[in-house]
């Protein structure tokens, strides 16, 4: 517990938590848009894995608590890492922004921000059913939940597909700087892998936010259908 109390007390700690916190969703977001890309095996596939999920609720519950308190704990720490830095400095440069900063590193807070709210939205979309109720009742062949269907009926909305690509762009500028802190956190970012390790954020970055960008420009392009 001291140990833990002490993470949380000092700057230094809670860079670490939001490294490691980070990581972890990093790494559900690749996860969550692998299992996303599988609309494009069909109907089968992507409502395969979504019946796989269901089939132990209550590990599937268990995951869900652990992933929203990963996810408070890098909101949170990110709050209070943000008072301190505005508590530092109260009075803002008038030069304008240093130039060895990024604007992803300069905007991380708002896009924080904005990709919490819409997470918000984006589970009350498809997992609790409050924007499109209909598209929970949708059944495959199978009986199963479809989720290839839901997708579909979600981004042939052209404002919610819009919401969402809009939305991955804010993750992109998060990811890219995100992912280079994180090594820089820990201790791991120096002069001799500098660039590397930005080469793999952009990269990375990118990547995520194409897969993600593909889904509902697809759906409205009418190739997933």
């Amino acid at each position: 517990m001291n140990i833990i109390k002490a993470l949380f007390q000092s700057t230094i700690g809670k860079k670490y938590v939001m490294a490691v916190t980070g990581l972890l969703l990093f790494g559900y977001v690749i996860l969550h848009l692998l299992g996303n890309l599988q609309i494009y095996m069909g109907p089968n596939a992507i409502n395969g894995y979504g019946a796989l999920l269901h089939s132990r609720p209550a590990l599937l519950w268990l995951a869900r608590v652990i992933l929203l308190a990963i996810f408070l704990t890098h909101v949170g720490t990110a709050i209070a890492l943000t008072l301190e830095n505005w508590a530092a400095r109260p009075i803002a440069y008038t030069i304008g922004p240093s130039p060895y900063t990024t604007y992803a590193s300069r905007t991380m807070f708002i896009s924080g921000v904005i990709l919490f709210c819409y997470i918000v939205y984006h589970v009350l979309h498809l997992t609790v059913g409050v924007v499109q109720p209909g598209i929970m009742d949708f059944k495959d062949q199978l009986g199963r939940p479809s989720i290839y269907r839901m997708l579909v009926a979600a981004f042939s909305n052209p404002w919610i597909a819009l919401s969402y690509m809009v939305a991955m762009g804010f993750l992109y500028f998060h990811l890219s700087h995100g992912i280079s802190s994180f090594f820089q956190s820990l201790g791991l970012k120096n002069r001799a892998y500098s660039g590397l390790i930005l080469g793999f954020a952009l990269g990375a970055a990118l990547v995520i936010f194409l897969g993600f960008l593909s889904i509902p420009l697809t759906v409205l392009t009418g190739l997933v259908k």
